[in-house]
């Protein structure tokens, strides 16, 4: 069997697991690497017959990873207003772990930031510092996605920090993924529990520090906060845990 066609047999097969148990993000990400694998085998085939297999495969597959696909953009459409938060200009106490903590349960296996800024220093710093509160918080997790724009302009720095955040969040058994896109505005984050979280200014709602030697410099309980509003959305039937 040709090596591209294990690899599609491998990535498919965990597709359909992943999917089957509800962890549609990753199976997601699962079919649409086991297709480009099939497509290549496919191209490569001079078989007829062995070429007709593929491509009606690749059909099936492709057609439920668009069904798994318009699942998950209704995810962010869907559900009842939970909670709302006004954070007013220059207050204290509104730490990830004020937003985010009482939704991030043992039923988060997977979550979804959808974070179209993630470019300059502090803002990957919150990026990391928000998965440290996923990490720590939901033991089952097993998969973070992050949405966001490409950084054309700083000599793939934004990649490398990516690749040194997906290294470490590896070592704690959670794959980590990102997808850019050109044409990005809504700032949210969507837990498989059901939750749905969005924020106006995104992760990135703290102002700096005045000094490093200041409360809030570390603990982002103490740091003074940017105005914006958080809506906190639920719905049951995106409760995959």
């Amino acid at each position: 069997m040709a090596t591209s066609q294990m690899m599609a047999v491998t990535l498919l097969t965990r597709a359909i697991e992943y999917d089957v148990v509800g962890r549609k993000l990753e199976a997601l990400k699962l079919y649409e690497d086991g297709i480009e694998s099939l497509l290549k085998e496919s191209k490569a085939e001079t078989d007829p017959k062995r070429k007709q297999h593929y491509q009606t495969k690749i059909l099936e597959y492709m057609n439920r990873a668009e069904q798994v696909k318009e699942l998950v953009t209704r995810w962010k459409s869907k559900g009842v207003i939970s909670d709302k938060i006004h954070i007013v200009e220059g207050t204290t106490g509104y730490s990830y772990s004020r937003i985010f903590g009482k939704y991030l349960t043992d039923g988060v296996h997977e979550v979804l930031i959808e974070e179209p800024y993630v470019r300059d220093h502090y803002q990957v710093c919150n990026l990391v510092m928000f998965c440290e509160l996923v990490v720590s918080s939901c033991r089952n997790v097993k998969y973070i996605q992050l949405q966001t724009v490409k950084d054309a302009k700083n000599n793939n720095e934004q990649g490398r920090a990516f690749e040194t955040l997906k290294e470490s969040l590896h070592k704690h058994a959670v794959k980590f993924v990102v997808e850019y896109s050109e044409h990005m505005h809504d700032r949210q984050v969507i837990l498989s529990n059901g939750y749905v979280i969005k924020i106006g200014r995104g992760l990135n709602y703290f102002k700096p520090s005045p000094s490093k030697y200041c409360l809030g410099a570390f603990n982002y309980h103490f740091r003074e906060c940017r105005e914006t509003n958080v809506d906190v959305f639920y719905c049951p039937e995106n409760n995959k845990s």
